[in-house]
């Protein structure tokens, strides 16, 4: 029986279950009539349970759920996937930077800069009317004397005795601008006061305080830290008033700093902290306004801000102390941090739901917030119920027992066409692909990559596998953002192409049809996580394509913990079936950039361009949108060229919903529910409610 049978035959033997066991669940009228409040409580069907509730640590789909009701960020998007308050009302975004006062060549009219010329130039060219860009920009001028004498940061140098070394630099004269904007090209705009080449002859080793000739990495950490030019964006919020914590606490400047702190405590171990890294200084200012200073250039810096704020007076130092000390864990090493709190199984937010009950593995239950100060939800419960067999779920489902679950792709078609129910679906943000461990000499020639994403027919794959729930991907951003190039076409499935391709490398077929090179046979490992139907599918549909094409693929499949600790995290793989859930941020330097293609890091396929290096480091400097667009869809094209991945498709999310389940706009409208632009099915979940009977439309 091939694959394409089993597939199809997988709707069947579900649907005969479903006919021996519909009666083993009570029917929907019967639980409203005993249980009155059953129209205001939602349940949801997950086939997992969460993790660890909390903003700052999570890192899996369940536990995201859960704390995105339970906590509110500064920000979040907006049904079009615009930036809107939340917890802050407004932002603004503006700069300090720090210019070197570079005496190695003088001004073009031939003058020497000094300190007190440079800041009188400036001033003069912006009171001239002369220079309008400049004029709303240059907010203010002034000059920071130099002679200060201070550590280099260079954490590898080290004395004959192997102590560290502290090499010190004495820091030169600077002029610090303030910025009515992040400007990166800020010397250009001053090139008519100071000239097209300043800087351009400045040498930071002058100002180290060595006798000895700085190496290459002495040069590079002198040239980090002193800049002729030193970026430092700044954001300001102001933050709603009158909010508070589920425990009543008021919601404040202090909660956000905290936030960050802990974000960047070392023991807590957060999988945020790149995010955060690049800020200098998290300040609160007043009650309710938060300065953000960074340390560089980094665009992506606001939508950080998305991620749900933590109660700072029940999670202070001195307050995990106390609970380590109570629960008998506090010892001389001090390891009790955030991570190991009970708050974890138990968080106080601002979102619209309160936490209230935890079962593992069974259920998590919410209750409305009525002092939420966006209004409190319609619906006053919410459980989260664990039913990892799908055949369970569709059953108490179909009874009435949950409200909602994510469908299989096969179950789509099913619900579409019922009186009962309606479905809900949103192109997901995310993309499946095949990633290829492009250190091995065997996947190091993208041309080799190309051959084997030619071989295997995409469309054949969301038809039968994915039953048409999908859409083909070319690149490594959301289909639905501006940063993705539809301009790029997807690889043709073309396997007599593929052969010639790896034939114009030397590859040939033996007597056995396998593909053969100088007495090797191409042959790799692929796998995958356990628990994933779809995925599993696709590894047998991808090994007999390959296997037509003479390349001997063996397949694994493993559970998760394993798959990623002893597989995906130390690069010990050859070749594997993933996907990745995307942001709406053009950053995906934690994806690819060369750098990050260490053990436990996001790069693990250990991708290296020193193109696509560029345009992801351009783009996080990058503030002009229209820039990023271009720059964005550059990096879609380098990728899709060197086909680190074959990117396969981009999945719908559907949900399949009773049909009694509305929308109520503020002015007391019903509608149907709808997913927002991202493919977020619950961004209006605060406005939904059930009927006693399903209405009309």
């Amino acid at each position: 029986m091939n694959v394409r049978t089993l597939l199809l035959l997988a709707p069947l033997l579900l649907l005969a279950g479903l006919v021996q066991a519909y009666f083993w669940v009570p029917k929907y009228d019967q639980q409203t009539r005993a249980t009155p409040s059953r129209l205001e409580t939602f349940i949801e069907g997950e086939s997992a349970d969460a993790k660890i509730l909390n903003p700052v640590l999570h890192a899996d789909s369940q536990s995201s759920r859960i704390v995105t009701l339970v906590f509110d960020g500064l920000l979040d998007l907006d049904q079009n996937l615009n930036l809107r308050g939340r917890l802050a009302t407004d932002w603004k975004t503006t700069e300090e930077v720090f210019i070197v006062v570079d005496e190695s060549r003088g001004f073009p009219d031939g003058a020497a800069v000094t300190p007190e010329r440079i800041k009188a130039r400036i001033l003069r060219a912006k009171t001239s009317g002369r220079f309008p860009e400049l004029t709303a920009t240059v907010r203010s001028v002034e000059v920071l004397e130099g002679g200060a004498v201070v550590p280099l940061r260079f954490k590898s140098n080290t004395t004959d005795l192997g102590q560290p070394a502290a090499p010190r630099i004495r820091l030169p004269p600077r002029v610090r601008l303030e910025l009515s904007r992040v400007e990166p090209r800020i010397l250009d705009l001053l090139a008519p006061v100071l000239g097209r080449e300043y800087g351009a002859g400045f040498d930071p080793a002058r100002f180290l305080l060595s006798p000895d000739t700085p190496n290459e990495e002495l040069r590079r950490a002198l040239n980090a830290q002193l800049p002729t030019v030193e970026h430092n964006p700044i954001i300001e919020f102001r933050l709603r008033r009158n909010v508070r914590f589920h425990d009543g606490h008021p919601f404040t400047a202090e909660d956000v700093k905290f936030t960050y702190e802990a974000i960047m405590e070392p023991k807590n171990l957060s999988p945020r902290t790149s995010d955060f890294e690049p800020i200098k200084s998290v300040e609160a200012v007043e009650p309710h306004l938060v300065r953000v200073t960074y340390k560089r250039l980094f665009s992506p810096a606001v939508n950080v801000w998305t991620m749900g704020v933590l109660p700072a007076h029940l999670l202070r130092p001195e307050v995990i102390a106390k609970e380590a000390e109570e629960r008998g864990l506090s010892g001389a090493d001090d390891s009790f941090g955030l991570r190991d709190s009970s708050f974890n199984r138990a968080p106080v937010g601002t979102g619209p739901f309160r936490f209230e009950e935890w079962q593992g593995d069974e259920l998590i239950k919410l209750t409305r917030n009525e002092d939420y100060w966006d209004g409190p939800p319609i619906y006053r419960n919410y459980y989260f119920r664990v039913i990892p067999d799908p055949l369970t779920k569709e059953l108490e489902f179909r009874s009435g027992a949950i409200d909602s679950y994510q469908l299989q792709p096969f179950q789509v078609a099913r619900f579409e066409s019922s009186s009962r129910y309606r479905t809900l679906s949103g192109l997901g943000s995310g993309y499946t692909y095949i990633g290829y461990n492009n250190r091995l000499p065997l996947f190091s020639d993208p041309r080799v990559r190309r051959a084997l994403g030619m071989a295997i027919d995409v469309d054949e794959i969301i038809r039968y596998v994915m039953y048409g729930e999908g859409e083909r991907t070319t690149g490594p951003y959301p289909k639905q953002t501006e940063w993705y190039d539809h301009g790029v076409a997807p690889l043709p499935y073309d396997p007599k192409g593929a052969l010639r391709i790896l034939e114009s490398l030397g590859w040939h077929k033996n007597d056995e049809g396998l593909l053969e090179k100088d007495g090797k046979i191409f042959e790799f490992n692929l796998i995958t996580n356990h628990g994933n139907l779809i995925r599993k599918a696709i590894l047998s549909v991808v090994q007999n394509s390959w296997r037509r094409l003479g390349v001997k693929v063996n397949t694994q499949v493993f559970e998760w913990a394993v798959f990623l600790e002893d597989f995906v995290n130390p690069g010990r793989f050859d070749a594997v079936i993933l996907g990745w859930l995307m942001g709406v941020d053009p950053d995906l330097f934690q994806i690819w950039h060369s750098t990050q293609a260490g053990r436990n890091q996001l790069n693990f396929v250990g991708y290296e361009n020193p193109d696509a290096d560029r345009i992801i480091e351009a783009l996080r400097r990058e503030y002009d949108r229209d820039k990023q667009v271009k720059l964005s869809r550059e990096l879609h094209r380098i990728i899709a060229t060197d086909q680190p991945y074959t990117f396969l498709y981009a999945p719908a999310t559907t949900r399949a919903l009773d049909r009694k389940i509305v929308m109520v706009s503020e002015a007391g409208d019903i509608s149907p529910p709808q997913a927002s632009e991202g493919g977020d099915v619950f961004f209006h979940f605060n406005r939904w409610r059930k009927l006693e009977a399903a209405p009309d439309f």
